[in-house]
């Protein structure tokens, strides 16, 4: 039997966790079971304990890749207050909320991610802490920790927000949601 190499095991495993976060997101954790994951992979499930111990392992890894992603993704954005608009702005668009498998993973997971055990919540916590602390520090550069709070509560709106407009069947209201969304955050972002 040939064994593969190390960067060939790596290359895999980044696989994984990409396809599984995808599908983590449009079908949700519990409806995703390892079989399935590992054929969105192109593998069979017996290869998955090759590379994560268990689902959570899985589920925490990809959580915590994505949000990697998402804060390196918006520190590419403007510096400042015009960067938080065009950040606000897009989290709110309906593209984000059509395409939730590109998307963030809280609008997507976070009521499945809040039932995980405390592993999982910890790697979500500290992922979304630090993409807060950024965005806290775009907020009040000279004392970031005092805008900390006010930008999870606004992370909150945004999330609770793009849910909403995604479970609404009036495509209308759902819009009309998404634009008193964004202009509810820039207000409390003022």
């Amino acid at each position: 039997m040939a064994r593969y190499g190390k960067e060939h095991k790596l290359a895999t495993r980044q696989r994984i966790i990409e396809t599984a976060g995808r599908r983590f997101k449009r079908s949700g954790i519990d409806g995703s079971g390892v079989a399935t994951l590992m054929g969105d992979a192109g593998l069979t499930n017996g290869a998955f304990y090759a590379h994560f111990e268990s689902k959570e392992d899985l589920v925490a890894t990809a959580v915590s890749d994505q949000l990697r992603e998402q804060r390196e993704q918006l520190a590419a954005v403007a510096p400042g207050r015009a960067g938080l608009e065009q950040i606000v702005r897009a989290y709110l668009s309906p593209e984000h909320r059509d395409n939730p498998e590109e998307g963030c993973p809280s609008a997507a997971l976070l009521d499945e991610i809040g039932r995980c055990g405390e592993p999982t919540r910890q790697v979500y916590t500290d992922s979304v802490l630090a993409i807060m602390d950024d965005f806290a520090a775009r907020l009040a550069p000279e004392d970031p920790a005092s805008a900390r709070t006010t930008v999870l509560s606004v992370y909150a709106l945004m999330v609770g927000t793009l849910q909403l407009s995604r479970a609404l069947t009036d495509r209308g209201l759902a819009d009309e949601l998404l634009e008193q969304g964004i202009r509810n955050a820039l207000a409390l972002l003022d």
